[in-house]
């Protein structure tokens, strides 16, 4: 997602924390998190593929809805489609991923193992982008690294090959994010997710064939449309979170995520993670945002 040049940083006042940016990326982490704990309790009696076909074809109809009065024809209009499409494919597969983790582990250690996606960033551009990264950030990359193998660790309440495939779900994510900061330079934010959409609706639709369970009741149908529409307005807000305060502002308080899931999975499933899955979830957490402070306060 789009974030503008940030302008000299000042300490957070009082009054900071009742920046608009600050509301929204909390809010946004509520909404992403409900989607989560919705998608669990969904996939309790229908399939992974069935919540990924209705989280896309609300993100693709919604999105479309929204900018074809404003734009017409020209909201299809976009500097690279290869790039538009690879984008899609791998925010579809990094979706897709992330629902088979949710459906065998609590959401709570899942979406602070998935927090490691910055950390994670740190290593793409270190050996991909060739940036030149501190001693102290790769001891914060080494540490988010070490917290998150004590949330899946062997004995704990994680099976370790789910744990594996949500640190598959982090990398794939981490080159989603690279992939969107490349595209930002030359492409519309909103285009963006427009094309997401639309690409995830399509590979849903040709997966959710061999995969579809006809939902028994009103009240599974509805889970489903709330999937879509909390993810969709989770996104959302995100960007509205990025364009109303600088990005070192904004990412500490993503991280409130970690804590909305946690409090959803205990209401919700009765969950609640052990004392190594704590200390790993708030190692993961401190890593991050001191990373993210240590970036913001880099940048000229």
């Amino acid at each position: 997602m789009p974030v503008n040049p940030s302008p000299p940083q000042r300490p957070l006042s009082s009054q900071a924390w009742m920046q608009p940016g600050i509301f929204f990326a909390v809010l946004a982490m509520a909404s992403l998190s409900f989607s989560d704990v919705t998608s669990k309790w969904v996939m309790l009696s229908v399939t992974p593929v069935m919540v990924l076909w209705f989280r896309y074809v609300v993100q693709a109809l919604g999105t479309a809805l929204v900018l074809a009065p404003l734009r017409g024809r020209a909201m299809w209009r976009t500097h690279s489609l290869r790039w538009q499409l690879l984008r899609g494919l791998l925010m579809v597969t990094c979706s897709l991923l992330a629902f088979y983790c949710l459906q065998r582990m609590p959401v709570a250690e899942f979406t602070a193992t998935v927090m490691l996606t910055p950390l994670a960033l740190t290593a793409l551009a270190r050996f991909v982008m060739k940036e030149q990264v501190s001693k102290l950030r790769w001891l914060m990359v080494v540490g988010g690294l070490i917290g998150a193998m004590l949330v899946i660790r062997p004995g704990g309440q994680v099976d370790p090959s789910v744990g594996w495939m949500a640190l598959t779900v982090v990398l794939t994510y981490a080159v989603f994010q690279a992939v969107t900061s490349h595209m930002t330079r030359t492409e519309d934010p909103a285009v963006m997710q427009l094309y997401t959409g639309w690409v995830g609706w399509a590979v849903s639709t040709l997966l959710v064939a061999n995969a579809w369970v006809t939902p028994q009741s009103l009240h599974e149908w509805t889970l489903l449309l709330v999937v879509g529409l909390a993810a969709t307005l989770g996104q959302y807000l995100l960007i509205v979170a990025f364009s109303k305060a600088p990005a070192s502002v904004v990412s500490p308080f993503l991280y409130t995520g970690v804590g909305f899931s946690t409090l959803m999975g205990w209401w919700l499933f009765d969950h609640m993670p052990d004392a190594l899955a704590f200390t790993g979830m708030g190692l993961v957490v401190l890593c991050g945002v001191l990373s993210g402070r240590i970036q913001g306060r880099g940048k000229p």
